[in-house]
This record gives C-alpha cells, structure tokens and sequence, in this order.
C-alpha cells in the first residue's frame, strides 16, 4: 500500500463549535483524521460524530475517560458504537477499568457490525513536567519511568497503544513494537510556539522515532492559511519517510 502521510496526521478540532468544525473539516483537502475532545464533544454531543463519519473522516474521540471500572466501560461501549476508531482512557485508572473498558468497545462495535476501536491509554499529559506532578499531585516517580510502567499496564490490559510525548516515543517504541500504537499530541511544525505544551517535537522527527500517529491542533487551526500548513505537515512527514 502507498504510504500517505495525511494518514499519519490527526488534526484537533478543539476550540470549535459543530458549524465550525464540519466547515472545518469540508475545507481542508486530503484530511483524513479529526480529533474531536472534550469541549467539542459536550457542546455538540455524539451527532457531531455522525457528521463527520458522512462526511468520510475518521475520528478520534479524545474524552480520556478516567472513572470506576463500570463507568468506564459503559462509556467505551457508548463510544464504540458511534463509529469511533480511536478512544482515549486514562492507564492511571488501573487493570480492571482497562481491561473492562476493551471488553465493551470490541462487544459494541461488533454488535453494531463495526470495526472495533482502538483503545488508547493516557499515559501523562504533555501538559505535566516532573515539578508539577511532584508539587502539585505528590508524585515523585520520574516521569520516563512513569510513562514507561503505565504504558506496560496498557499493554497487559490488552489496549491498543498509548498516548504519549513525542520524548517518549523511541524509548517506548523500543519496549512496544508495531501495531501498538503510539499517538503523539504535542507535535509543532517547525517555527511554530509550543503554546501550553511543555514536551514538544516536529512532525518528522516524530514519526522517525516511532510515532503510528501526529496531533496537531492550533498550529493548523488558527492558522490564517490551515490548508497551507495541513500540507507542510504532510510534506514533513513524506520527507522523513523517505529518509
């Protein structure tokens, strides 16, 4: 199969009202992959999801879902039944909630004759850095080692891949070869601000060390030209797939 690079890049709608991110999503040539997150999500609701799925995008629902076991896998089941190929889940929320959570998207899709999604597990959002989580939560485990052990869980449990930091991405490639896959948010074409992000990399370095898959929001979003930087990402990742 020819490699696309527009199939390794996930654009986040966030920020977004319904009317905005289908006219969003209508607009920019070769876009395969939304993100829809939290915000979108409760002001649109799961018809935002149809939507997009007439429209032909795949869609990653990004709600990181973190509760009791039970909870957890209702909403995965609920989830897996819109059509959704990729459903966050936070690995912190432990074995059971990951496994139970597996269980009910693979029984709703296949009920409702659909792919099942691919669950992906939170591991530490690129938000944290080591201070934080030690000042602020009382968690003083290193961070790489952090990320290491909750992707391990994940993958014990059965999910998937895991969401990670593209400075995590090789080490865990390493520990977790193809097709677990490795989802990659704060991606930022180069010359662009790294915003709230605090664990930043380009599109193809990236995808060199490991990545299945890039998220990038703002950098296209509330760029004066989206179409123009969707394809200078694409042309990032062409160019480190053919090095």
């Amino acid at each position: 199969m020819r490699f696309n690079p527009a199939d390794k890049l996930i654009v986040a709608l966030d920020g977004m009202n319904k009317a905005e991110a289908l006219s969003f999503s209508s607009k920019i040539p070769g876009l395969i992959w939304v993100k829809v997150g939290l915000e979108l999500f409760v002001s649109s609701g799961p018809e935002l999801i149809f939507d997009l799925k007439q429209m032909g995008k795949r869609v990653f629902l990004d709600l990181k879902f973190h509760d009791i076991p039970a909870t957890m896998a209702a909403a995965c089941q609920r989830a897996a039944s819109t059509g959704v190929e990729l459903i966050t889940v936070h690995a912190c929320a432990g074995f059971k909630a990951l496994t139970d959570c597996q269980e009910a998207s693979f029984e709703a899709a296949c009920e409702a004759g659909l792919k099942p999604p691919t669950l992906l597990a939170v591991t530490v959002l690129t938000s944290w850095d080591p201070n934080r989580l030690a000042n602020e939560i009382f968690i003083d485990q290193p961070l790489k080692e952090r990320v290491e052990k909750l992707a391990e869980l994940a993958k014990e449990a059965g999910l998937g891949g895991c969401v990670c930091s593209p400075k995590e991405v090789k080490n865990l490639r390493g520990k977790h070869p193809l097709p677990f896959e490795l989802i990659t948010p704060g991606i930022r074409p180069k010359g662009f601000s790294s915003d709230d992000q605090m664990r930043v990399m380009s599109p193809s370095e990236t995808i060199t060390l490991g990545a299945s898959r890039l998220v990038i929001g703002r950098p296209i979003t509330r760029d004066k030209d989206p179409a123009g930087v969707f394809l200078r990402c694409c042309e990032e990742i062409e160019d480190s797939h053919s090095d």
